[in-house]
């Protein structure tokens, strides 16, 4: 999977639309740290050619996006979103303009390259530090800074996901993006806020129950 390049579908506006909508397809490629629009393709679904008329434009979008495998939508859904995923394509589903999300995209498909690749064996994988009774604190800047082999989904994905923690603080260079939906899932509030250039802290806090307990 090419990580350099990173597919968005726009509107006229410039703002990132539904799978699903009529649009501009823009493959944008990292250069020297800026990101330029490699190709653009204006790209509509056939709804009047049912499947055959499906798989042609899946097939004409998989053609102009050649190796790159990644793709951001406000959001995506169908058979055609099934059928880029079976193409081996990462969907993500941002709202915005590509300039506000594509750093962040590029560093979460690094990641999943990573998680992906095998650890060493006997390889430990860093945990949260509990510092006070169900209050935990962890730097993935500082253990990735020592570890570039572990990412952030590999050190908090299993935590967050098990709940059993009433706060979590996280300083890291970017949100994850998966972090988001796995914290309102499990029933957190997400709080960030800017600590300097390169440097986030995130922190998730369990949201109490109502007096009837729901």
């Amino acid at each position: 999977m090419c990580v350099s390049e990173i597919a968005v579908i726009m509107g006229s506006d410039g703002r990132t639309i539904p799978l699903s909508e009529p649009g501009t397809i823009a493959v944008y490629r990292r250069v020297r740290g800026r990101w330029l629009i490699e190709r653009s393709f204006p790209f509509a679904l056939d709804t009047d050619g049912g499947l055959a008329g499906l798989r042609t434009k899946t097939g004409e979008l998989m053609a102009f996006l050649g190796n790159c495998r990644i793709l951001v939508a406000q959001s995506a859904s169908g058979a055609l979103f099934f059928g880029l995923e079976k193409a081996g394509c990462q969907i993500y589903e941002i709202t915005g303009n590509p300039p506000e999300f594509l750093d962040v995209v590029w560093q979460e498909a690094k990641d999943e390259l990573v998680e992906k690749a095998p650890l060493p064996a006997g390889a430990d994988i860093p945990a949260p530090l509990e510092i006070a009774p169900g209050k935990y604190y962890i730097s993935i800047r500082d253990i990735q800074g020592k570890r570039p082999e572990v990412s952030s989904k590999q050190v908090l994905r299993p935590f967050v996901q098990q709940g059993s923690f009433s706060e979590l603080e996280i300083v890291c260079d970017h949100v994850p993006p998966w972090i988001v939906m796995d914290a309102e899932y499990r029933g957190f509030s997400l709080h960030s806020e800017n600590l300097g250039p390169g440097e986030v802290r995130v922190r998730l806090t369990k949201i109490s129950a109502g007096p009837c307990g729901c």
